[in-house]
């Protein structure tokens, strides 16, 4: 699959996703979905991505990664039981 602009007479060139198969010993081309009213940035992302390639960076450059404390969810949950004084409804 790729895209491909096909040029018209008196409008802008239409924006098609095509296909290409053999057939009978040739090389024939389908219309897929027209992709002229897609923005051009979405265009070129799915032209990378039609050619293998990636359109957003490394998630770890992106995102920063935060490790939180080993059983901090059990300290966090034990800390609120004991302030509620629910800590001596369970041992008992």
């Amino acid at each position: 699959m790729y895209i491909e602009r096909i040029p018209n007479r008196n409008s802008p060139p239409a924006v098609l996703l095509r296909e290409s198969y053999p057939e009978e010993g040739k090389v024939r081309k389908g219309n897929l979905p027209n992709l002229s009213k897609l923005p051009s940035e979405k265009l070129d992302h799915l032209k990378i991505l039609l050619k293998g390639g990636k359109v957003l960076e490394d998630l770890k450059e992106i995102f920063k990664m935060i490790l939180s404390r080993p059983h901090s969810d059990v300290a966090a949950t034990l800390s609120s039981l004991r302030k509620l004084g629910l800590d001596s409804l369970i041992h008992s």
